[in-house]
């Protein structure tokens, strides 16, 4: 009887052992999005640009907004034009390498796969390269902060004391994967865009957004504090465990737990 106990015992423990590991697994492989952050067909109708937030003094905020679907940023946030002649932007002293792109969600009439974007509705990306590039000839001090989706590849940015990514490296901020849940938009599967920010000693000419070329997308890109807007206290949203990973875990280590227990008994 004793042998029949532990034979049953132990099946439910495997069992147990076995479901908890595959729900674990299963919650912590990454999401494969079919687009990436582009192109999905427009699903709205284009929508007039939105002011973005308010930045306090000795801070400026890149929104993105009055650039068209997939233009070239390039000198519009140096008061000058897009690459598809949108503009003049704002004067911030401020320029971006050819490949880096603006792209409006989706449900804007453009073709982004995103939603949750902090200013609705234009976030940055690239499709070539390694590396979205920003240069500030002016250059900026005290921190650097932005939203970002990253859902299927973890990304980073490089802070540097010199033009185009040269010079000695300020700062280095790795960009986990973001959470993919669809929501608040369910048509964008990078959704929603999460806060990250770093505050740096020295100043800093440029700034490199890397990553996998479209599976990483950019918004509120902020110069001068290490809080995405210029607001207060500093945020870091860290993706949290899904309730399947959740459950799947506690089995795992109810599983275990009961292996080890059954082990005793037969000893």
């Amino acid at each position: 009887m004793r042998s029949t106990r532990n034979g049953r015992g132990g099946e439910f423990v495997l069992s147990a052992l076995a479901l908890g590991l595959v729900l674990t697994l299963a919650a912590a492989a990454p999401v494969q999005a079919a687009d990436g952050i582009c192109c999905l067909e427009p699903s709205g109708q284009p929508t007039p640009p939105v002011e973005g937030p308010a930045a306090p003094a000795g801070t400026v905020v890149l929104d993105f907004e009055g650039l068209a679907n997939l233009e070239a940023v390039n000198s519009y946030y140096d008061g000058g034009l897009g690459g598809g002649g949108s503009g003049p932007g704002p004067d911030f002293d401020v320029t971006f390498t050819t490949n880096s792109l603006a792209v409006i969600d989706a449900d804007a009439g453009g073709t982004g796969n995103f939603g949750g974007e902090p200013s609705p509705d234009t976030i940055l990306f690239f499709l070539t390269g390694a590396a979205a590039t920003m240069n500030v000839p002016s250059g900026f001090t005290t921190g650097f902060s932005f939203y970002y989706s990253a859902i299927n590849n973890p990304a980073q940015i490089v802070v540097y004391d010199g033009l185009n990514a040269t010079g000695n490296i300020l700062a280095t901020l790795p960009l986990p994967l973001t959470p993919f849940n669809g929501a608040p938009d369910p048509t964008g599967q990078f959704s929603p865009l999460v806060p990250i920010g770093i505050a740096f000693s020295g100043t800093a000419l440029s700034v490199d957004f890397g990553g996998t070329v479209n599976q990483v997308g950019f918004d509120d890109i902020t110069l001068g504090s290490d809080v995405p807007g210029g607001g207060s206290p500093s945020v870091l949203e860290i993706p949290t465990l899904s309730r399947t990973a959740v459950i799947g875990f506690v089995l795992l280590l109810m599983g275990a737990g009961a292996f080890l227990l059954l082990r005793r008994r037969a000893h």
